[in-house]
């Protein structure tokens, strides 16, 4: 099948791509867990930006948003997304394309409740993606939540997490000479077995 060995050992993809997080955790300055999100546009143009990836559970990669946002919109038009993690401190990445279903329940009210009270009221207040005439009555509008939902405000009906299951999973690091070392991971649907193919760097 492949060489694999060393960092790129084991047998199931999710359990790797934790390891290199927990990894990055260690060595990466800030955020190791932001990651390039990309979306398609109803007119197929594409869109990728970055965002905070909350969790790798056994199965799928998680982050949260608001459901107005533009990348909100577009996964809900397509149902699919790609990201990559990138570390310049470990010379890794890891891409991820697959498909894409809400997490919009206890797990999202959960960790709405342990975001930080200036960040939940935030989320309240900002109309993501939307037109904006001032920093200025974005301020006034977190003081009118402020006011309305006190101290404990619940998550917002629009806001919540996204759960990317991938159908492709690549794992990629830095070798001598460009030489480098890249493996993928691929399946035709979420209910059947990997394959793994050695790529050339």
């Amino acid at each position: 099948m492949s060489d694999r060995s060393g960092i790129f050992a084991g047998e199931d993809p999710f359990a790797i791509a934790r390891r290199w997080l927990d990894e990055a955790v260690a060595t990466e300055i800030n955020d190791p867990n932001a990651v390039a999100l990309a979306t398609v546009d109803p007119e197929q143009m594409p869109n990728v930006r970055i965002v905070l990836l909350k969790e790798i559970e056994q199965a799928a990669f998680v982050f949260y948003t608001n459901y107005g946002s533009k990348k909100a919109q577009e996964i809900e038009t397509s149902g699919k997304a790609a990201l990559v993690m990138h570390w310049k401190s470990l010379r890794r990445q890891i891409r991820v394309r697959g498909l894409v279903e809400k997490e919009d329940g206890d797990k999202a009210d959960e960790y709405f409740a342990s975001r930080s009270l200036k960040s939940r009221l935030g989320a309240w207040a900002s109309r993501q993606s939307a037109p904006l005439a001032s920093r200025g009555s974005l301020v006034a509008e977190v003081a009118k939540i402020t006011a309305s939902h006190g101290v404990n405000p619940k998550r917002p009906p629009f806001w919540g997490g996204y759960r990317i299951t991938p159908l492709e999973i690549e794992f990629w690091a830095d070798g001598e000479f460009r030489l480098h070392d890249r493996f993928r991971w691929t399946r035709a649907t979420v209910y059947e077995g990997w394959e793994v193919s050695r790529l050339n760097p």
